[in-house]
């Protein structure tokens, strides 16, 4: 799922993809904000460029 923020995905179009709840989409995307230590998804963006191995 952290691959699609960075994309620019909604919470509606990742759930769609994934075939999940919106609110699923956006606890996940909360929870892994948390665990990262940030608070945007822009700033997970960010971490996601620093960090993608390959």
């Amino acid at each position: 799922m952290l691959e699609r923020i960075p994309a620019g995905d909604s919470n509606k179009l990742i759930a769609r993809v994934l075939d999940v709840s919106p609110h699923t989409v956006k606890r996940h995307a909360t929870s892994i904000l948390e665990k990262l230590a940030l608070a945007t998804r822009g700033q997970a963006s960010g971490w996601l460029r620093e960090n993608a191995r390959g």
